[in-house]
């Protein structure tokens, strides 16, 4: 039989276009956003890379840590969200949004960075709302540095879900004909006392589920990984006081790096295990994710931070039991 007639399902993944981009190749307006906050929003620029080379019209978010009271007064747009551009003003030394977006400018990228302050889900998903129907998006990407926006609460340490599982339960609501999570950084949040072992299992349900869309590595020596470790260094040049754990395991990954890798002070000797499986997209549907997470309706009617850290934590006292932690096998 001829291998090019085999019947092939039309709603089937195939491993000849990566599952990532085959789901978002009928987007026109896409919007990639850091679901952790901070930095996380780097973590989304391979894939903002790729996607403009495209020709697809990608907008960038991100849940700032940054004091964006400070920050001109015409920079927000409307409650909750502010457009940073690479000229907004700001006394507050820690701004990654505009950093970011004095880079892309310097690229000849757009450069407007959306930004939301740290809120409880309500707010939160009017934020996102507002952008979906000002920019027309129809693809909304969650991008997280690090895996604990794949926990579903019962493993044996969440690491730090707060804003990761709000901007999940904020756009699990909203009504975009594309929803994704992708996570890059895979082992990074061990530093926070997150198992992989359980991580792999969670992705490996999803799986069963049709969830999940594969894992993407990001090649060394693409355009897209050379733009991005310009992005992060530029980035530790910019806030050499905090610069990103994360992205800077993330970047370091990607040029071939492994071990305990020195790039700032912030981290101990021996404390980094910079690997290639950090400089990988692990992808899955943002609505079976959603529905997976075991708290998430406790979170659902919060307004602010402090209330999601509440309302987690009285979850995580009332679990009967949570699974055991185990270690690679191999």
């Amino acid at each position: 039989m001829n291998p090019a007639a085999l019947p092939a399902d039309p709603g089937a993944f195939s491993l000849a276009v990566p599952p990532l981009f085959a789901a978002l190749a009928p987007a026109r307006s896409i919007l990639i956003a850091g679901a952790g906050g901070g930095f996380d929003v780097y973590a989304g620029l391979p894939l903002a890379f790729a996607l403009w080379r495209g020709g697809a019209q990608v907008h960038l978010a991100s849940l700032s840590f940054s004091q964006l009271e400070l920050i001109d007064r015409d920079a927000w747009v409307a409650e909750h969200v502010a457009a940073v551009q690479p000229d907004t003003t700001s006394p507050d030394w820690y701004f990654p949004e505009r950093t970011l977006a004095r880079w892309l400018a310097a690229q000849e990228l757009p450069s407007a960075v959306y930004a939301f302050p740290p809120l409880g889900v309500q707010p939160l998903r009017a934020a996102y709302r507002y952008l979906v129907e000002q920019l027309n998006i129809d693809a909304v990407v969650l991008v997280d540095g690090g895996t604990d926006v794949l926990l579903r609460g019962d493993e044996s340490d969440l690491g730090t879900p707060v804003e990761d599982i709000t901007s999940l339960a904020a756009v699990a609501a909203l009504d975009v004909p594309v929803k994704l999570v992708t996570s890059l950084g895979f082992g990074i949040d061990a530093y926070d006392g997150v198992n992989h072992v359980q991580v792999l299992e969670n992705l490996a349900a999803l799986d069963r589920d049709g969830g999940y869309l594969g894992a993407l590595s990001i090649p060394g020596s693409s355009r897209e990984a050379a733009l991005y470790r310009d992005a992060v260094a530029d980035a530790q040049a910019a806030t050499p006081d905090r610069p990103s754990i994360v992205q800077g395991q993330i970047a370091a990954a990607t040029g071939g790096a492994f071990g305990d890798v020195r790039f700032t002070r912030r981290t101990g000797g021996g404390d980094l295990f910079v690997n290639p499986l950090m400089a990988i997209y692990f992808t899955v549907d943002l609505d079976k994710l959603a529905a997976r997470c075991l708290y998430l309706d406790r979170i659902e009617n919060t307004i602010g931070r402090r209330q999601v850290i509440t309302r987690i934590q009285a979850f995580r006292d009332e679990l009967l039991s949570a699974r055991m932690p185990r270690a690679f096998p191999h």
